[in-house]
């Protein structure tokens, strides 16, 4: 994978494809192969681009002196568009990605030109209730790396409490590689402790307070069988973004590109279309 090096630490990034750039934006615990399956379908009309982000499956660590917190990381994806020098960007966030992508938007949006944003946490839900005591562990020294010991076998990663319940269908080898570097890299574990630590509701209702003063267009793709982004939750993001439209994705999950990337590829081409077409 290419890299880029930028003022928080070095960050590896997938790209492919040519036309109008698409930045995908992952969440905690996951990286950039979270968007495998979509990816290959857009690159016809696409430059796909995807970073993989300090979000605890990163293989880089970042600087020690690094922000690592939901406004850091926002504005680290400010930097990385900007070190690639991307231009009227169309950024697609999911599950802890899509609350990094409302403020990259919101406070870092100067290169973004369209928002595309799956299940996600958004409003009250920063984290989802289910996830709590992960983040309540992260504050106590030592405490999550302990936990999450038993995530080394496949049995547990399929629990519904790790990845279990984001996705029908979650291949055992990539979970392992999701997971393997916060077991086995110190540094990697700081980094994702220090982000777990800042997640609060207050910034994601802070968020929504404000979306309504977007001027880009936004789409709304959401899973509709998904226990921790409701659809209730989805259709107020939707209402609560100007220039807004819905998208229903029955029977997926929160890793909507796991369980329907067909479905979400199609969205985000004809979304990315529209927004080539108005700017013709």
């Amino acid at each position: 994978m290419p890299e880029i090096t930028l003022p928080q630490g070095t960050i590896d990034y997938r790209d492919a494809g040519t036309g109008p750039p698409v930045v995908f934006v992952h969440g905690l615990l996951v990286d950039g192969t979270l968007w495998r399956k979509v990816t290959p379908l857009l690159e016809g009309e696409a430059r796909c681009i995807v970073p993989d982000l300090p979000l605890g499956s990163h293989r880089t660590a970042m600087n020690a002196d690094a922000e690592i917190t939901p406004a850091g990381v926002a504005r680290l994806v400010g930097d990385f568009l900007a070190a690639l020098d991307l231009e009227d960007v169309t950024l697609v966030g999911n599950d802890t990605g899509g609350a990094i992508s409302q403020l990259v938007a919101l406070d870092h949006g100067e290169r973004v030109g369209r928002l595309v944003l799956t299940n996600c946490d958004c409003f009250e839900v920063f984290p989802p209730k289910e996830f709590k005591p992960m983040m309540q562990a992260a504050r106590v020294p030592g405490a999550l790396y302990a936990a999450m010991q038993p995530m080394r076998a496949a049995a547990a990663r399929r629990s519904p409490m790790a990845y279990g319940a984001l996705a029908h269908d979650l291949p055992d080898e990539v979970t392992a590689a999701w997971i393997e570097p916060f077991l086995d890299d110190a540094d990697v574990r700081r980094d994702t402790v220090s982000f777990l630590r800042a997640v609060d509701k207050a910034i994601t209702l802070d968020a929504a307070a404000r979306l309504p003063s977007l001027k880009i267009p936004s789409l709304v793709a959401w899973g509709q069988d998904d226990r921790f982004f409701s659809p209730e939750l989805g259709r107020r993001l939707a209402a609560t973004l100007p220039n807004s439209r819905l998208e229903p994705i029955e029977g997926a999950r929160t890793f909507v590109a796991e369980d329907a990337p067909e479905a979400l590829a199609s969205l985000i081409a004809g979304f990315v279309r529209e927004g080539a077409a108005q700017a013709a």
